[in-house]
């Protein structure tokens, strides 16, 4: 949609041979993110909820620090907590409202050069050229090994993921506050739904990175068995959120990227995860992706020639993505260590908290605006 914005006529070509409805738990985009849809014209404001504060305590219950979550847009949005799966499904049905082309089952196989444009060959055995091609497919980008063989592979950060949504359960909690809890053995994260369920995740650590057959083995009932031992030390209410859901999420491991050497040539370029993959402790994915899309459209309509339309997209957003990767890197390494890290962690934490949570701290996150025009 920005590449339309811009003038431009994008094909999107999905790896997938489906739509995504249904899929993933939930995330949060923050007020950058929502300042970037609010360019193109879109708003998240019937989906999820907003989520104004942050409160993060011990495994003990004590209360280390409580803080705005980002402040509020310049049109009074504060930021939003959706379901994967309804972010999704605004987007592309927007997307198709305004005539974009969406074909599905392309996964790339190999892009080279074609004239004075690109050829992307498919999996299927099809093939497609354009002047451009742009590689948001994610984590395990394939555009990005195509245009870098050596390009590095996603780091472990030791922690697995799972979640879900509790149903049927009443906490004394104000609906858009997002809970964060550094427990003995796991670390936790809840928030109350307006309509009374409970979106909630955890972060098992595993300090040695599992095969994804070991991660599909796990059940939903060997995670509820698993994160009850985690949890039975914890004060809080992560047992009773956990025995009211009934599906709980199939896991998966984090990762990030910390630095692509190479994020394009004249002809191709990456954005999002592809380039940037940060971790979820960040907060800040959805809303780099977006910016990305945003900065990367401005780029190819204001400064003459591709190339030179790729390099300034590289020059603006590079510093600011990496910087905060490490960010979540950082806020990653306090959710899993042992006893005696655990004793210094929190007694180090309401310092290192207060300190986070300073405006002024924050402010080159979430008051980041994407520029009108590029030059």
């Amino acid at each position: 949609m920005a590449l339309q914005q811009a003038g431009l006529h994008p094909v999107v070509y999905e790896g997938h041979d489906r739509m995504a409805d249904g899929v993933g738990a939930f995330l949060t985009v923050a007020t950058n993110g929502l300042e970037a849809l609010h360019l193109l014209d879109l708003d998240l404001a019937g989906v999820g909820m907003e989520t104004r504060r942050m409160r993060i305590c011990s495994g003990t219950g004590k209360l280390l620090a409580e803080f705005d979550n980002g402040g509020v847009t310049s049109f009074g949005a504060a930021s939003r907590t959706l379901r994967r799966a309804d972010l999704y499904r605004v987007l592309r049905d927007e997307a198709l409202r305004r005539g974009v082309r969406i074909e599905y089952g392309k996964r790339l196989a190999d892009a080279r050069p074609c004239g004075d444009g690109v050829r992307a060959d498919f999996t299927d055995g099809t093939s497609a050229e354009a002047h451009l091609l742009i590689g948001a497919d994610g984590l395990h980008s394939r555009t990005r090994a195509v245009l870098d063989p050596h390009a590095p592979e996603p780091r472990y950060l030791g922690l697995l993921n799972t979640g879900g949504f509790a149903k049927g359960l009443r906490l004394d909690v104000e609906p858009g506050t997002a809970h964060f809890v550094f427990g003995a053995r796991c670390f936790f994260g809840y928030l109350a739904h307006p309509d009374g369920d409970v979106w909630w995740f955890a972060n098992p650590g595993r300090r040695t990175e599992p095969a994804p057959g070991d991660l599909a083995a796990l059940t939903p009932d060997r995670w509820r068995d698993e994160l009850r031992t985690r949890f039975a030390a914890d004060a809080g209410p992560a047992l009773r959120i956990v025995d009211a859901t009934e599906e709980i999420v199939r896991g998966w491991s984090t990762y990030d990227l910390p630095t692509v050497p190479t994020w394009r040539t004249d002809r191709m370029v990456l954005v999002g995860d592809a380039a940037h993959a940060a971790s979820p402790s960040s907060g800040q994915g959805a809303s780099m992706a977006v910016e990305d899309a945003l900065v990367l459209a401005r780029c190819l309509r204001d400064v003459p020639g591709t190339a030179d339309a790729l390099a300034a997209y590289e020059r603006l957003r590079r510093g600011r993505v990496e910087r905060i990767v490490e960010q979540g890197r950082r806020n990653g390494s306090y959710k899993s260590v042992g006893p005696v890290r655990r004793m210094l962690r929190d007694a180090a934490l309401p310092v290192i908290l207060r300190a986070a949570s300073r405006r002024d701290n924050q402010r080159w996150i979430y008051d980041y605006r994407v520029p009108e025009t590029v030059r």
